[in-house]
């Protein structure tokens, strides 16, 4: 085989490399993918009902489930910190409810492709790894995983100098 015929194999591999690579990044639809898993699952999570107030077997619930999508659609506009507590507000436990609400800013909670998810929470805490925050940025870090799931997502939780506290899986 001559050199430049090596050179033209190697140049259409790279290219299939990149075109596969590219395939499977958001390209922008990744939004769309995102909010329909995103009500999906807030549907499962809120007893079976979904969001237009009709429950998993078809029926109709009462009138207290008619106001919530109103409230849901007013949290969807919300920036994603406010989202995430939010969902920690009406699932969470008395602690993590306690560690979110120190919560500042998060980042990356909406680009998914379940290749490598990476979300960035920020929080007042200060210290580092060595402050008052680490034992909070783990329940944070669980709570994350409670509201958002990837088949291999990594969370962290900084501090509000930009220090890490502590990460998780999600």
């Amino acid at each position: 085989m001559g050199m430049k015929t090596k050179i033209a194999l190697g140049a259409v591999v790279g290219i299939a490399v990149i075109g596969a690579l590219s395939a499977n990044s958001d390209g922008g639809d990744g939004d769309a993918k995102s909010d329909s898993r995103t009500s999906a699952a807030s549907g499962e999570q809120s007893g079976g009902a979904k969001s237009d107030g009709a429950t998993s077997d078809g029926a109709k619930s009462g009138g207290a489930s008619e106001a919530k999508p109103a409230e849901d659609k007013a949290a969807e506009k919300g920036s994603q910190a406010d989202r995430f507590k939010a969902f920690v507000q009406k699932n969470g436990t008395a602690t993590e409810k306690q560690a979110v609400s120190h919560v500042t800013k998060v980042q990356g909670a909406e680009e998914q492709n379940d290749i490598l998810d990476t979300a960035d929470v920020y929080t007042d805490f200060t210290g580092g790894i060595m402050g008052e925050g680490t034992g909070s940025a783990k329940l944070i870090a669980s709570a994350f995983a409670d509201w958002k799931d990837s088949d291999n997502g990594l969370v962290t939780v900084y501090d509000a100098e930009g220090e890490i506290l502590g990460n998780g899986e999600f």
